[in-house]
This record gives structure tokens, sequence and C-alpha cells, in this order.
């Protein structure tokens, strides 16, 4: 079934190497078919092996999986396509060489039976690794130049040439920092200096370790192709580093985030959050972080809610510090809808020189896509000074920094400015500005305000199996649907939905679609909620400005 699932499913041709021996409780061992002989594991944890004959029960099993894997190698690889035709049988060397030629080639993958909890099979498995996957001489990697405007150059994947590796991983251990490294060129010693490139800084490896699980082992030196770790050294995960050469490690390929969420400590004062940050972003390149400068959230964005959950968890166990998520805070924005006329006067008596200002004029609502606001001046009498007219458009500026509805930014107005009156002694900048600021609340109440949502151009694959799934859940989250593309298993739908809508979508298209279904999302326009939208995230924002108080 699962190699059914392999060759139906990833549309790659697979084909077992063993056939087991018993099922469940009753699984004892393997048969190889390349080799024709059963294996046993024997000991505490499987750590004898025992080769015997093949079970007569299994002869013709074992005789019709062979059958199977010479027809499928014959359809991938060019040598037993050759002898199946001449009616050959191929002999154990050529079919070993012809599953290693076909695997690297990504043509054929082989499969291999076993148990971790019963710890049958892992030999074989381990085996099966170093005999059909390629060694790191057959790898093509590649390196930067820096010296050269970063020419590509090919890796040399032997010990006599410069050191080459790249940190791949850190992890926090009880003697500070631990950084995994994989060499991909030349050699590193115990007690010489290597160069991180990033920083240009020259550190000493004064202990170098092989990792065995969670053991250590201390060695001398490692060569090409070998992973060590070593303590003590500030680096990032991807960083490279060399002997002193200016050669830098292709950046590796980091997929975009998929979820993000909102995190705040519950202790303001929480020294350790920060800290906490750029740790897990150093460990982890697809775990990110940034400030909405909106908003003045700090979100967190991942792989998906359990990726972020751990990170969540860790900072609450390693730290010390408790964090509550939430969905991030989307960017609303506010507009009006048609033509509102204001008279402002903003007076104001202190004792001694007072402040005074008249505007008139009208807010109108302008197509943003030319800009997200305008400012007229049609004062054509001198009745505001040319001095305050700056004044009035900084104040209109202001009034569109935090619209009245619900606090978010305010697009596509365009305030024109008519007359006003001002006063020898008592005008200023300031008064002509908060005449201005207050003028623009008052006139925009009556012009039909409208809270407008970042609509996003959503793009879901999916097998056809599951198309009726996610048509539903799209609209289930008030979507438009554009179009529908079918070519063979898959499926790819295009929509529009409101980005508020759209919290929570990958943990529901993974469930709804067995893991299978990905989507990506971008920015498309933005476009007004519906009324009973508008009056929640109003009431929302009231019921926001009463606890402040």
């Amino acid at each position: 079934r699962i190699i059914d699932q392999i060759r139906n499913k990833l549309k790659i041709p697979a084909a077992a190497l063993q056939v087991p021996i018993g099922t469940e409780d009753a699984f004892e061992g393997v048969v190889d078919i390349l080799a024709n002989r059963a294996i046993y594991n024997r000991g505490a944890r499987g750590e004898d092996i025992v080769y015997g004959e093949v079970p007569e029960h299994l002869v013709e099993s074992v005789s019709a999986a062979r059958e199977e894997l010479v027809t499928i190698l014959a359809e991938v690889d060019d040598e037993i396509a050759e002898l199946f035709i001449e009616d050959k049988v191929p002999t154990v060397d050529q079919l070993h060489a012809a599953v290693r030629r076909a695997t690297i080639a990504r043509k054929f993958s082989p499969v291999l039976m076993g148990s971790a909890i019963k710890d049958k099979g892992i030999q074989s498995l381990l085996n099966a690794v170093i005999r059909y996957l390629p060694t790191p001489t057959e790898v093509k990697n590649t390196m930067l130049d820096i010296n050269n405007n970063e020419a590509e150059l090919t890796v040399v994947p032997h010990s006599d040439q410069p050191f080459v590796g790249l940190a791949f991983k850190l992890e926090e251990g009880k003697y500070g920092q631990l950084t995994y490294i994989r060499v991909y060129q030349g050699r590193l010693e115990k007690g010489q200096y290597a160069h991180h490139v990033k920083s240009g800084k020259k550190v000493k490896i004064s202990r170098l370790v092989r990792m065995h699980s969670n053991s250590m082992e201390d060695v001398e030196s490692v060569g090409a192709g070998e992973i060590c770790a070593l303590f003590g050294i500030d680096c990032a995960s991807g960083d490279t580093f060399t002997d002193g050469s200016k050669y830098s490690m292709s950046t590796m390929f980091v997929p975009d985030p998929v979820i993000s969420l909102s995190l705040t400590p519950k202790d303001k004062n929480a020294a350790n959050f920060s800290k906490a940050l750029n740790r897990f972003q150093k460990e982890d390149p697809t775990f990110r972080v940034h400030l909405d400068p909106e908003s003045k959230q700090t979100i967190i964005s991942g792989m998906g809610e359990l990726h972020l959950d751990i990170y969540v968890e860790r900072m609450r166990r390693e730290y010390n510090v408790d964090c509550v998520t939430g969905k991030p805070q989307v960017a609303f924005r506010e507009t009006i809808t048609r033509k509102s006329e204001f008279a402002y006067t903003h007076r104001k008596q202190t004792g001694g020189a007072g402040q005074f200002a008249r505007v008139v004029g009208h807010i109108e609502p302008i197509d943003t896509a030319e800009a997200p606001h305008s400012f007229a001046n049609e004062v054509v009498s001198g009745s505001i000074p040319p001095q305050y007219i700056l004044a009035c458009n900084k104040g209109f500026i202001d009034g569109l920094k935090e619209g009245p509805m619900i606090g978010h930014p305010v697009v596509g107005v365009g305030l024109v400015l008519t007359d006003g009156q001002a006063h020898s002694v008592d005008s200023s900048e300031l008064a002509f500005r908060t005449a201005t600021f207050f003028a623009f609340r008052e006139a925009f109440k009556g012009s039909k305000p409208r809270i407008l949502e970042p609509v996003m151009s959503v793009d879901v694959s999916v097998p056809t199996e599951f198309q009726g799934n996610v048509l539903a859940s799209i609209n289930k989250r008030k979507g438009l649907i554009i179009d529908t593309e079918t070519q063979e298993d898959y499926c790819t739908i295009s929509a529009e939905v409101p980005l508020n809508n759209m919290f929570g979508y990958s943990t529901e298209l993974r469930s709804c679609t067995q893991g299978k279904g990905e989507f990506s999302m971008e920015y498309k326009r933005h476009a007004p909620v519906t009324a009973d939208v508008q009056e929640e995230l109003i009431k929302e924002h009231q019921k926001k400005l009463a606890e402040k108080k």
C-alpha cells in the first residue's frame, strides 16, 4: 500500500528491496531480495545480525518482488533495460549498481522494511544509505568568491584544500552555545584559527567534538564531508567559516513563513524577552520576528502553529518569560464616501496671548491610486496669512494618522481650504494646526465614513479529491473564487479573501487536505468591510478606549 502511494501520490517509481518476515508482533526480520537471504536481528537491542535461508512460505513472494524490482529498474536504467530485453537475469552487483544510479538520478525510490521499536532492519537501512546515496565527492556544492564579485565556485570536497565549513545548527547546552559545522572542503583541526566570514572575526578552535546522539567524542581533526561541533562561538545558523580565504557558502533555502502570531510578555519588564527572541532567530532561519510599526505589536512568524507553540513554551521553560499569543492586528484603513463641509473656529484664552484660528473648506473622496491624501489651498482673499498654510497642512496630516472610527490611518481623503480668519495677536502656527485637526475630525463624521480592510490574493494548490473541501473553506471565510485550474491530479484555486479572515487557515487547509494542500497569499488592495463588521470593529475600539481610561 505504501509503495503504491509513493508511485501514485509522489509520481516516483518505487519498489521494495526487502520482504518482511511476519508482521506486527510476529515481525522477526526481513528478506534481502537482491542477495536472496533472510536477515534477523538478535540480542537485547538487535545489535547481532544473523543471516539465514529464505523461509519456505516466502519463496514465491520474494521471487515475485524481485521480478517487480527488475521490471521497474528496467524502466529507469538503460543497463537493466538491455538485460531485460535480452531476457538475461541481472547479477546482484548489477542490481546494486542500477539501484544506486537510479536513486542518485532521482528516478527511483528504494523501499526498505524495519521496526525502530523492535530494533530490526536498522543496520540494513544504514547499509543502504552508504550503498545507494551519493558520497560528498559525488555532490556538486557551490560557494561564492567574495573578492571576485561573488563569482560562483565549485567546492572541492578533499581534505588538502583550504578549509570551508557551514554552521547549520545551534544548540544551547550546559557548556554554552554548541555549533554544529559541516566541513565542505579542507580540514578543521583542534587548536587552529577559523575565520567567521560574516563578522570577519578570527576564532580559536579550542575543542572539537563529534556528536553521537547526545554524547560527545573529542577528536583532533575532521575532514571534508564530516560533521563536528564547536563550543563558545558566536554565530547564526547558515554562517560560513574558512581558514582566512574570502569564500562564502551559498545561502540555504529558507521557505517563507506560513503563519504569524502577536506575542506579548505578561510581565512588561521581562528582561529575557528580547534575549530569547534573538537566540531563537539565530538558531532557526525559518523563525522570524518583527515589530509592526502600526500596532506596535511584536509579531512572530513560522512554519506552523506547532512550530510557534514550541518556541513560546521554550521561552517559558528556558527563559522564565510567560507570553500571551494572539491574532495579529490587521492593518485596517478608514476613508470617506462623500463630500463634507467644515467651518471650525479654534479659540482658547489663557490669561496672556491666547489661541485663535478659523478654517473653512471641505473634504472629499479622492482616488488612492494617485496619492493616499491631498491638500489644496484655495484661500484667495488672504484671510489666512501664507505663513499659516503649512501649519494647516500639518494639522490635516495629524488627523489622518489616527482615524476617529477605530484609530487606524485615514486614506483617500482630499482637504480643500477655501477661507478662514486670523487674529493679529492670538493667531499662531499651533492655533491653525489645531483648528485644521479638529475641523477635519468634525467633517469626517458627516462624510459617511467607511472602514477598509486588506484583501489578499490567495492561491491554493491541492489534489483534485479535496477541491470541494477547499472551495467550501474559502467560501466560509467570505472569499471570492476568481479561477480554478486543473492539471492531472492537482488543481489550483485563485481567490480573493479578506486578511482578517485568513488567520488559522494554514492549519485548516492541512486538516482538510491530509497535509497535501499548500497556499500562498499576497496583498491585493483595501476594500470596504460589510456594515456588520464595521459596527463590530467600532464597538471593539470603543471598548479598548474605555479600558484604557
